[in-house]
Parts: C-alpha cells; structure tokens; sequence
C-alpha cells in the first residue's frame, strides 16, 4: 500500500471519483490546488502518453507517487470524436460540449459510443531506489449518447452517456482494477 497518493486533477468532480476508486490503495489521498495550477502541455498523441506526462511532472513536482489519468469520449459516429480531444473540442464549460456533441448527432441512428481512460502510476525514486517506475493501464465503459441531458450527477460527458447493460462501472474504474492487478502480483 502506498503511503501518499497525489491524484492528478484540478477538477473536484474527478478527484471524488478517484478517491471513491482507489480508497483502499494508499492511506492518504491528496487534492493538490497548488499543483493543479501547474499547466501539463498535452502533447501526447495518445491518452497513455498524456496520462504519463501528467504524472511525472506532477510526482516531480510534488515527490509523491501520482496517479494521473487522460481520458475521453468516443463517438462512433463522428469517427471517434471528440476522442484525445474530449477536453478541448470546443472552447467553454462541459455545458458547451454535451451540446455540441448532441448538435453533432441530430438525426444519426448510430450513438454508439465509449469512454476510454488511461492512468499512469508514478512513483518517484526513494532512499532504496534509485529510479522512479511509472504503470499504465486502459479502460473502457460501452453505451451510447441519450436525446438529451439526463439526471444531475456526474461531470463532463456524464450527462448524454448510458452505459449499456450492466456496465454501471466507470472507464476509470476499470482502468484501475487493471493496474491495481498488476501492482499486487
């Protein structure tokens, strides 16, 4: 178990989600304000190159182990948007973005869709080792965009998305199911 976590994310509604995720992991789950000031470039050209980006610089900042996740929404019939891109597709609050998603899908009978989530785990190098260790691990969420908005939990894309099935566990969650098995082997 891991003494400190630093979760790498500016956004409360993520970090509640994380903390939920990961509570028996560490024994103390930090919100950092002050790092997440710090602007990560996003140059990655994939969620797991984003995800280790904001991992070390935030454990190199911090001297923390880190989790950091990028993640996004996935549209099949907008050829996998907003993707990589989820974040900045257009400029504006979450708002501005379920509406342009559900502008984007008016009159499409394909609203299948995914959210994908990648994290990274980095430790920093301790008195007993020299070098830090960073794990990556994916995970997905299936179901499609709803007609409209729906209900008032959640954040970011949460408002168009049904799961399908039983899939009630998030992309995150399953990512970090992933990482949590390697990390106990």
């Amino acid at each position: 178990m891991i003494e400190k976590l630093i979760i790498a994310t500016g956004n409360k509604g993520k970090y509640r989600e994380f903390c939920e995720i990961v509570k028996d992991f560490a024994h103390e789950l930090i919100f950092a304000p002050e790092i997440a000031s710090m602007i990560v470039e996003e140059t990655g050209k994939t969620y797991q190159e984003n995800a280790m980006l904001k991992a070390h610089a935030w454990a190199e900042k911090s001297g923390l182990a880190c989790l950091a996740d990028d993640s996004g929404l996935e549209v099949e019939a907008l050829d996998g948007a907003p993707g990589l891109y989820s974040a900045r597709i257009i400029p504006g609050k979450d708002a501005d973005k379920v509406a342009w998603i559900l502008e984007q899908l008016q009159g499409a009978a394909n609203r299948e869709a995914r959210f994908v989530a990648s994290l990274a785990l980095c430790v920093p190098p301790e008195a007993d080792r020299s070098q830090e260790f960073t794990l990556i691990t994916q995970g997905y969420c299936y179901g499609h965009i709803a007609d409209s908005p729906r209900g008032y939990n959640g954040f970011g894309y949460d408002p168009i998305f049904i799961p399908d099935g039983y899939d009630k566990i998030s992309h995150r969650t399953n990512a970090f199911k992933k990482l949590s098995t390697i990390i106990n082997k």
